[in-house]
């Protein structure tokens, strides 16, 4: 299990997100259902999943009444197969079916990015390498990502811009292209931190380990040239390769010996997994 989200990562997007949501009020469940109804309900997978959001859903529902009372079924970084009750709530039902919507969205998005991370965890088991996150997220959801991310048995690569340097080919290019002066300048300014340095070429790779870098990430290489790249940085820093991975090529990159491999796709192209709220019907 990852560590749990702290209630300052998620309440202010679960506010605003029931803000945009209600507007000036629920026109339909106030017209329909008596302010004194009760109801009980039930989060069902449509299809499998890795859980991830639970603590969302539960801010959702409790920020309309904070009666609403729960029973958590399948917990976050747990499987639930197709049909399986994820989560039960029951409290008043004018609050379940307004809170419906965003609890959903929240943990469709976020089971999708999990789910989507298990799949590739999965396909490069048995090899040194660790699945990466990038910073490509949705903006103000980064922390709740990466959460899922690591829920999907990913592992977060930096959080930001601030935990860790990373040389880029646009920062060698305003530099004049000298990474090992790149690498000097970094070290001095943030000996703290570790530096990663971006390559696009074999020989690049080969300098920047030359120079010190703890970690090169190989950017859009195939796989032999990974290989070359390996062998020339020969333990001397830690490697990550980078760009256009799939659930189709991962494994043969997986393969080649590195150490990381970030993909973009958990965040930015994850698809919402099919979950569903369902009511149990009034006697």
């Amino acid at each position: 299990m990852p560590e749990p989200l702290a209630p300052n990562d998620y309440l202010p997007l679960v506010k605003a997100a029931l803000g945009e949501d209600i507007g000036g009020g629920d026109a339909t469940t106030l017209a329909l259902v008596p302010e004194d109804s009760v109801a009980t309900a039930v989060m069902v997978a449509r299809e499998p999943l890795v859980m991830a959001g639970v603590d969302l859903a539960l801010a959702v529902f409790e920020q309309l009444d904070e009666r609403v009372e729960f029973g958590i079924e399948v917990l976050d970084g747990q499987q639930g197969g197709l049909g399986q009750a994820l989560l039960r709530v029951q409290g008043p039902t004018r609050a379940l079916l307004t809170a419906e919507r965003t609890a959903l969205n929240f943990v469709q998005r976020l089971a999708g990015v999990a789910t989507l991370t298990a799949q590739f965890v999965e396909q490069i088991a048995g090899t040194r390498a660790q699945i990466l996150d990038t910073r490509k997220t949705t903006p103000g959801w980064r922390a709740l990502e990466k959460y899922a991310v690591a829920c999907g048995g990913g592992t977060n690569h930096r959080v930001g811009l601030h935990d860790q340097l990373m040389i880029k080919d646009n920062h060698l290019a305003v530099v004049g292209g000298d990474v090992a002066e790149a690498i000097r300048l970094a070290r001095k300014a943030s000996p703290e931190l570790k530096i990663e340095v971006e390559a696009d070429t074999v020989d690049q790779a080969q300098r920047a380990a030359v120079a010190g870098a703890d970690m090169i990430l190989l950017d859009n290489m195939n796989c032999d040239e990974l290989r070359e790249a390996i062998r020339r940085i020969d333990g001397r820093s830690r490697i990550e390769a980078s760009g256009g991975v799939t659930l189709e090529t991962v494994r043969e990159i997986a393969e080649t010996g590195v150490d990381f491999i970030s993909v973009g796709a958990l965040t930015h192209s994850a698809p919402s997994i099919d979950i569903a709220l369902d009511f149990d019907p009034v006697a």
